[in-house]
């Protein structure tokens, strides 16, 4: 049996440049992640999914499932039997904008490259990421990097290790698609250099108007997220989830109580940057 993390992926920023001809979107994104997520459990058998945890509901009903999708084309890739049983423990919630999906694919193809004595650096297991969805590559690498193109073009950098994060939800679930095609089609500017927290001050996420629009509970979010002292608070991804970087564990801790006493059916999650 073989388990492996699939941690919450933030967009520190999100630059989005232009369209492209095959209907994404041309993306500058400082991805990073927490030390906290789902977990995904690999033991053998027949390919089967069985799915615990606080929003295994979220995903009941789902036809095909993305950890199903990677491990079928896995034992395509690698000439091999589909094999594997897999338990999803699902801690964060779905269509969130924190690479919850994404992140549980690239964790059964962490595990199945571990069970098939595979490196987890052969190029194969990011072709196959890159296949499965645009920020499967980025949760595959597991670490703080700029990500262009649909963000499978990454650049590791390194990143503020450690420093603490809390995590809100307002329980709203948003349509990826129904953003970007929300998108005004502007063009901002690129990212500027520098390191991971220069890159995140400095940057912005241009999905976060757009995303406003559909869910205006995002507003009370980040209105709540920047009345406790944060370094940066910023929407992840296409959202709902907010993000909120601090100082101390102690900021941290005082935002999340206030969070929750005010906001009780808020999904927050405190953690750290890995």
């Amino acid at each position: 049996m073989i388990t492996e993390l699939a941690p919450a992926k933030i967009n520190l920023a999100l630059h989005v440049r232009a369209r492209r001809a095959d209907g994404y979107h041309e993306l500058e994104t400082l991805f990073a992640f927490v030390v906290d997520g789902d977990t995904v459990t690999l033991a053998p058998g027949p390919l089967s999914l069985a799915i615990t945890g606080p929003f295994a509901a979220g995903l009941s009903g789902e036809g095909d499932n993305l950890i199903l999708r990677a491990a079928r084309a896995f034992a395509t890739a690698f000439s091999l039997p589909e094999i594997g049983a897999f338990t999803l423990d699902k801690h964060l919630p779905v269509a969130s904008g924190i690479g919850g999906g994404s992140a549980d694919a690239a964790a059964a193809l962490r595990a199945l490259a571990k069970a098939n004595a595979i490196r987890l650096d052969d190029p194969r297991l990011f072709d196959l990421a890159a296949a499965l969805g645009s920020d499967v590559p980025a949760c595959l690498l597991g670490r703080t990097a700029l990500g262009e193109g649909r963000g499978e073009r990454l650049h590791p950098l390194d990143g503020p290790v450690g420093m603490p994060t809390l995590l809100v939800n307002p329980g709203v679930a948003v349509s990826t698609a129904a953003v970007f095609k929300g998108w005004d089609g502007v063009d901002r500017g690129a990212m500027p250099d520098g390191d991971a927290l220069s890159l995140a001050l400095a940057g912005r996420n241009d999905l976060e108007a757009p995303a406003r629009r559909l869910a205006p509970v995002i507003d009370d979010v980040l209105t709540e997220l920047g009345g406790g002292n944060p370094i940066l608070a910023r929407m992840s991804g296409s959202g709902a989830t907010c993000f909120a970087l601090y100082a101390s564990a102690a900021d941290r801790a005082a935002a999340a109580a206030r969070i929750r006493a005010a906001q009780p059916s808020w999904w927050c999650l405190e953690t750290r940057l890995a």
